[in-house]
């Protein structure tokens, strides 16, 4: 799986962010990189089939689970060419087609993570969970504040100042309706990041995020 090696290369990477660099050094990143990062996307299908059913793990070099290292700079002043961290979405098998949560694991030197839920849902997708917590709060509370959820993960990411427009300011989960985004984040040490241990813990903390990501897919028409 991952190594201080890993992190190694990620580090250099940083460092010579370059298209000329990256070519000279193709074969340590597919050994150091995205070999390990395959091989854990791998092992992750057998339990995602057990917890996840309809959530896929594809090992492929393009296309599949593992997020690919070139960066999009057509729209940015940052022209590097590279992502320096290592990006794994465990996606719905509808996820092509349908805007669904999924499961993601971030492995970089500065932080890892594991997240799980729904990061910048487009407009279409954002309504129909802020209908459903409206509808079901008490759904929503019992998802959000599940003890096994909420022993390992905290929800992040973005939130309006203001309730969304056509939603009551006294709802008792108006704190929750204004969010942009519906991610939720857990820890990652480096000591676990390189444990041979990962694949068990990746699908215990996976696993504990269920009663969110139900809520999310349910909210979208989707079998979780």
């Amino acid at each position: 799986m991952f190594s201080q090696a890993t992190f190694n290369f990620l580090d250099e990477l940083a460092a010579n962010n370059a298209r000329a660099w990256f070519a000279a050094n193709q074969e340590r990143y597919d050994a150091l990189v995205c070999q390990p990062a395959l091989n854990f996307i791998a092992s992750m299908a057998p339990e995602l089939a057990r917890f996840a059913p309809h959530f896929h793990a594809e090992p492929r070099r393009m296309g599949g689970s593992l997020m690919r290292v070139h960066r999009d700079t057509r729209f940015t002043r940052d022209k590097r060419p590279y992502k320096t961290n290592i990006g794994i979405q465990f996606r719905h098998k509808l996820g092509k087609n349908i805007h669904a949560p999924g499961f993601y694991l971030h492995i970089a030197t500065d932080e890892c993570f594991f997240g799980a839920g729904c990061w910048h849902p487009d407009s279409d997708m954002l309504a129909r969970i802020r209908t459903r917590i409206t509808d079901h709060p008490e759904r929503w509370f019992a998802a959000r504040d599940d003890k096994d959820f909420a022993a390992h993960w905290v929800l992040a990411g973005g939130s309006l100042t203001r309730p969304p427009r056509g939603y009551a300011v006294d709802h008792p989960a108006i704190d929750d309706i204004k969010r942009k985004d519906f991610i939720a984040l857990a820890p990652l040490s480096f000591a676990e990041a390189t444990d041979t241990g990962l694949t068990r813990l990746a699908a215990q903390r996976f696993a504990a995020a269920t009663p969110l990501m139900a809520f999310l897919c349910e909210a979208q028409g989707v079998p979780c």
